[in-house]
């Protein structure tokens, strides 16, 4: 795992550019050969259902903990003269339609033909927790093609372009603010604030940290009950951001991981909500697609430091792995560890993840073209999505 990670966006690359035109997305006049892009994670959702737009339609919508101490890095080389698109690892196939994706597009804005190129991901995000591996890679890969290409893509057609990559993204494009997102249109509902509520997160893995396939999950509809329940929710934590009040926080993020037991139930919920009573939480918070959770706690409530290590000790009794403890306002994370107090100052140190995207989009069918076999994509291809999402655990530092 590497140091914090630094602040999201477009990379600098590694030749001469002139300044972009505007945010929109115009080309610069000269591309470089190679470019750099980077993405953060999150922790799972705070808010996640049904809701409402400016219209009065229903909208499938969630708000995510940003978690900016982990991401990936991409790194994208033009190949002129090729026609491939290559990636590494081989089986991070969403990046790679990303990329072939993000290169017509800037290949279009500098009207410049379209030709090969070399996609290379690194990262530690966790595979199959809920915490966004994919988009992840999706939007750092994006961002690494734009800036081979010297052009500044606004974080609107990055969300389009990783939702037509996944089908459905998490807002990372929008580098951690609190917002109601879209996650299956790639655009946002509604803009909550500046920043989350002061919270102190201890993460802990349900699930014995086993990966989800989405695909496999039920699917059910959403009533007029639902749609107001959740609707109350919103409002509650806007009230929360602000008044940045996180015992607030805590209670939405509880009732939101409550009614999303309904869709993947987790056996420790139970458990893990009891653990939040006993030391002193504000509430949990769970990922409504992965089996990664918090607990959340106020940092300015008496006897923090005894909170957080009976918290650990509780979790260890309950055989809950306690994963990373970090805050809502900070850019680092600290791995749990006996040694090392959850509060302590360290940088992050390694968890080992498999090179697989994280949720698998939503493709009617699990067949394997060519580019699952050897990681490549012709830069013409428009295949759909395909499950790929790793069966194997998810290994995490207390795993």
């Amino acid at each position: 795992m590497r140091d914090a990670a630094p602040q999201d966006g477009p990379g600098t690359g590694t030749g001469t550019r002139a300044d972009p035109r505007t945010a929109t997305g115009a080309a610069t006049a000269t591309a470089t050969a190679t470019g750099t892009g980077h993405a953060a994670c999150h922790h799972g959702e705070i808010l996640q259902g049904v809701f409402l737009d400016e219209r009065g339609r229903r909208r499938a919508g969630l708000v995510t903990l940003p978690m900016p101490a982990l991401g990936t890095r991409a790194e994208f080389v033009r190949r002129p003269g090729a026609e491939d698109v290559t990636v590494v690892p081989a089986d991070r196939t969403k990046a790679l339609r990303a990329a072939t994706y993000a290169m017509a597009e800037c290949a279009t804005q500098c009207q410049e033909p379209l030709c090969g190129g070399e996609l290379r991901l690194a990262g530690a995000v966790p595979v199959g927790l809920g915490m966004g591996s994919s988009s992840s890679d999706v939007i750092a890969a994006v961002r690494a093609v734009a800036d081979a290409f010297g052009v500044l893509l606004a974080p609107e057609a990055i969300a389009r372009l990783a939702v037509r990559a996944e089908r459905a993204s998490d807002p990372l494009m929008l580098d951690g603010r609190p917002l109601l997102f879209a996650q299956r249109e790639g655009r946002v509902l509604e803009e909550l604030g500046a920043a989350l509520p002061p919270a102190v997160v201890v993460g802990c893995a349900l699930g014995g940290g086993r990966p989800v396939d989405t695909l496999a999950l039920p699917t059910r509809g959403y009533d007029d009950e639902d749609v107001r329940a959740y609707e109350r929710l919103r409002a509650l934590l806007r009230r929360a951001v602000a008044t940045a009040d996180p015992v607030l926080l805590g209670h939405v993020a509880t009732e939101s991981a409550r009614r999303g037991q309904r869709v993947l139930a987790h056996e420790e919920f139970g458990e893990l909500t009891a653990i939040a009573g006993r030391v002193g939480a504000v509430g949990v918070q769970v990922a409504h697609s992965g089996n990664v959770a918090g607990l959340l706690f106020d940092p300015a409530a008496p006897d923090l430091r005894g909170r957080l290590r009976r918290c650990s000790q509780a979790l260890a009794a309950a055989g809950i792995p306690a994963t990373y403890t970090f805050t809502t306002t900070s850019q680092g994370s600290v791995p749990h560890s006996p040694h090392h107090p959850p509060h302590s100052p360290h940088p992050p140190t390694p968890c080992t993840s498999s090179p697989t995207s994280e949720e698998p989009p939503h493709g009617r069918d699990g067949r394997e073209g060519r580019e699952g076999r050897d990681g490549r994509a012709h830069r013409g291809g428009d295949r759909p999505p395909r499950p790929d999402t790793c069966r194997r655990g998810t290994h995490l530092p207390a795993l």
